[in-house]
This record gives C-alpha cells, sequence and structure tokens, in this order.
C-alpha cells in the first residue's frame, strides 16, 4: 500500500491523491485500505515515515560501511542522497508532494523535522571534524547548512526535470562541492585525500 501510494503521490500529486487510487494501485479492495488507515492523513503519515526510515537507515549504512576518516565520513554522508535506492524519480516527487502540506499539517512537518534533525545534526558534526583537522575558517553550522540545503536543491531540480538532469549530474555537483569546501581533505573531483601532518 505505502508503494502504491508513493506512485499515486508522483503521478497525481496530494491533493488528487485518494485512498481509493491507493486500493486500485495496490490491487485491494477500497474497504482494506479504510480499515487500515481510516483516513488519507493516517495513510500518508505512515508514507512519510516509510520513505523516512528507509532515508535514514540509507545513510547509516553508507556512513557505516565508510573508512572511518572524517573525509570517507563525509563522502558516505553527502552521496547518500544520490544513491540509487532513494534518489528517483517517483521518491522525489512523492517526498515533495508530502513536503509542500507540512505547514499546514503539524503531524506531517514533525515527521519530516525529525529526519532533518538527525541528518543535519550529524552532517554539522562532520564539518566541525573536519574544520579541525584543516584549520579551515568557515562556520561548521552554516557549512553544513549550505551542503543540505544544495542537496534539497539537486533534489528539486531532479525532480522537475527527470530524465533532462541526471543523477550523475547532480552527484558531480556534489563532489565537486566537497572538493571546494574540504580542499585538505578532497581533490577537485570529491576523492578523499588522506591529510598531511603538516595540513593539520
Amino acid at each position: 500500500m505505502i508503494n502504491a501510494t508513493i506512485d499515486s503521490l508522483a503521478k497525481r500529486g496530494y491533493a488528487a491523491t485518494t485512498l481509493a487510487d491507493v486500493a486500485d494501485g495496490a490491487g485491494l479492495s477500497r474497504g482494506i485500505v479504510n480499515f487500515h488507515f481510516t483516513s488519507k492523513d493516517n495513510l500518508l503519515s505512515e508514507t512519510i515515515r516509510y520513505l523516512q526510515d528507509e532515508y535514514t537507515s540509507n545513510w547509516l549504512a553508507m556512513v557505516g560501511k565508510a573508512k572511518s576518516d572524517t573525509a570517507s565520513q563525509l563522502l558516505g554522508m553527502v552521496t547518500a542522497d544520490l544513491d540509487r535506492k532513494i534518489c528517483t524519480h517517483r521518491k522525489l516527487a512523492a517526498w515533495f508532494a508530502l513536503i509542500t502540506e507540512a505547514k499546514s499539517r503539524p503531524t506531517y512537518q514533525k515527521l519530516a523535522w525529525e529526519r532533518d534533525d538527525k541528518y543535519r545534526t550529524t552532517l554539522a558534526q562532520m564539518c566541525r571534524q573536519a574544520k579541525d583537522e584543516g584549520g579551515y575558517a568557515f562556520d561548521a553550522q552554516s557549512t553544513a547548512d549550505a551542503i543540505y540545503a544544495m542537496q534539497e536543491g539537486l533534489w528539486l531540480r531532479m525532480m522537475l526535470f527527470g530524465k533532462d538532469y541526471k543523477r550523475e549530474t547532480a552527484l558531480k555537483v556534489a563532489l565537486d562541492t566537497l572538493g571546494t569546501i574540504f580542499p585538505k581533505h578532497f581533490s577537485g573531483d570529491g576523492t578523499p585525500l588522506r591529510l598531511q601532518p603538516e595540513d593539520q
């Protein structure tokens, strides 16, 4: 049912998605969907929770698989947003359809903020670590916020332009940005570097 909801949101948007659309898309009776969720808001809250859990599990896994140095950890975290499992047109379209409703729906806003808060807190911690290691002059929190805003912008561009703006293009932007912000940690193309003693 969640996948059918994502499909409907991506195809129809928030306002036009109904429990009947989801039931039909999932190949289930409308009574079953009504029984399990009772309302559209309940179904969409569960969809946000599903997307949030998938997103969080994915970046935690990518950071967990990365080497322990700061550059590799940052690389895993930033590129997780563009991982093929997460970064699909249907999921991006569904996410933005839900987020546009968050301002007027406190439940959606709370769910979305929980996802943002954990990610942004961890990203800021990594930026502080990189700043300490590299002696950079930037403000760690502002830098984390800028990286986060870039990622949201890349998602939005991919969602709006579809196949005309490829995931690989967005990934290159992210890697180039890492090389620009953290020149002692990354080469120009975003490849992690090993800091030399004189760099620290």
